[in-house]
């Protein structure tokens, strides 16, 4: 059972409540323009950069920085967040010098959530880390300060991927180099080896060993034709001594013993020769092994040599790129400006929304209190809340005079506010 049912009954509490209304209306409006005058105005600026990709095609000339775009920019993004560059852009600028009270890890924090750096993935390409655009905001008191450090922090950002690729593209080449290096060293010094190793066996070209097998089976070879012209030479010599007279025999004999004494000859220097081989053969499978792991160190070291020649040409490629600005680049595309209007509320609105609150909260308060003091104040009060209809209504009287005021005679003011304003009967 409320006081309130009518619109009559809403007026009737408005002039009963006025003061109450009144006040509250009028702190609530004073705490709105304290909270909106205690609210700082922010001011954002904007830096985009785009990612360009290299103007060399990659199967023209591949580049040495591989892996994905947005892995590497995010790195990009931490150091530039890093403590000792957020303190150095805050010197620079002389930021929160006028809260002196903040601490210098307090105002990296701020600094960090003032300003931020969001990747946009590539259209089509996002699923293989490819990123396209950087956008670069700050959010700052004054339009000048935001756009300032937008901007410091785009160069950085600029400059940071600028000289880690180039860095990279250093470091690779140097690699490859300085392990082209040492494989040339190992194939020379593998190759001096098996010099020297040759050189001390009587072995001072490849293949000796064949040569000198070969060799033997060519003296075994002329040996079997001496022996065949032996026997040949014999046998022309019994034939002489049977056919021929006794003096033709004598002296076709004498020429017979002069061919075989030079066929003599020639045997023992043949075996001679044969015999120095099959010694030097006899004691050369060691050597062959020695000869064959030399040669299979050289082949490893030679195929590895080829790679890393081509690893280490292709990382100067790279580096030529990076060094002459063809590769994949940072440009900015929109630069920050200063923001003409800031993006926080408006303080004028504040205050107004304030103002409605704070009145609807007044008449909430002045609702309140009749609803916790319910009185019937009228006949029609009575009627609908007892169905008991009055025979006579008195109005209550106040026999203490007081000049009525312009405001007491608007409002009808009761002296006595809980009073019912007529006595029902």
């Amino acid at each position: 059972m409320g006081p309130v049912h009518s619109l009559a009954d809403v007026l009737d509490m408005v002039r009963r409540r006025a003061w109450v209304i009144l006040l509250v209306a009028i702190l609530g409006c004073a705490i709105s323009v304290l909270f909106a005058l205690a609210q700082r105005h922010l001011y954002r600026a904007t830096e985009v950069i785009q990612v360009v990709q290299p103007k060399v095609a990659g199967e023209l000339a591949r580049s040495t920085i591989e892996g994905s775009a947005a892995r590497r920019l995010e790195s990009i993004e931490q150091r530039v967040m890093a403590r000792d560059s957020v303190l150095e852009v805050i010197a620079l600028f002389d930021l929160y010098s006028d809260v002196p009270a903040m601490t210098p890890s307090e105002r990296v924090d701020a600094l960090r959530e003032a300003a931020t750096i969001r990747l946009t993935a590539a259209a089509g390409n996002g699923h293989d880390g490819s990123v396209s655009i950087l956008t670069v905001t700050a959010e700052m008191p004054t339009p000048e300060q935001a756009r300032q450090i937008a901007h410091e922090f785009a160069r950085r950002t600029i400059r940071l991927s600028r000289e880690s690729r180039l860095e990279k593209a250093r470091e690779t080449l140097a690699f490859f180099a300085a392990r082209e290096d040492t494989l040339r060293q190992q194939v020379e010094r593998i190759e001096d080896e098996m010099t020297a190793y040759r050189r001390a066996n009587d072995l001072a070209m490849p293949g000796t060993l064949d040569f000198r097998r070969d060799e033997v089976a060519g003296i075994n070879q002329e040996l079997l034709t001496i022996a065949r012209e032996r026997i040949r030479i014999e046998r022309a010599a019994e034939q002489a001594r049977q056919t021929e007279r006794q003096a033709t025999a004598d002296r076709m004999q004498a020429d017979f013993n002069a061919q075989l004494a030079t066929l003599d000859a020639q045997v023992r220097l043949l075996e001679g020769r044969k015999a120095e081989l099959e010694s030097s053969i006899e004691t050369s499978p060691q050597t062959e092994r020695q000869i064959g792991a030399f040669e299979s160190q050289l082949t490893g070291l030679r195929a590895e040599l080829e790679v890393a020649s081509a690893r280490r040409t292709e990382a100067e490629v790279g580096y030529r790129l990076e060094t002459q600005g063809q590769g994949e680049q940072l440009t900015v595309i929109e630069p920050a400006i200063a923001p003409t209007y800031p993006y926080t509320p408006s303080r004028k609105k504040m205050v107004m929304a304030g103002a409605f609150a704070s009145l609807l909260a007044a008449l909430a308060v002045a609702l309140g209190l009749e609803v916790l003091n319910p009185v019937m104040r009228t006949a029609s009060h009575m009627e609908r809340d007892l169905g008991i209809k009055p025979v006579v209504s008195v109005p209550r009287l106040n026999p203490r005079r007081y000049r009525r005021g312009l405001w007491a005679r608007l409002w009808r003011r009761s002296p006595r506010r809980d009073a019912p304003d007529r006595a029902a009967f």
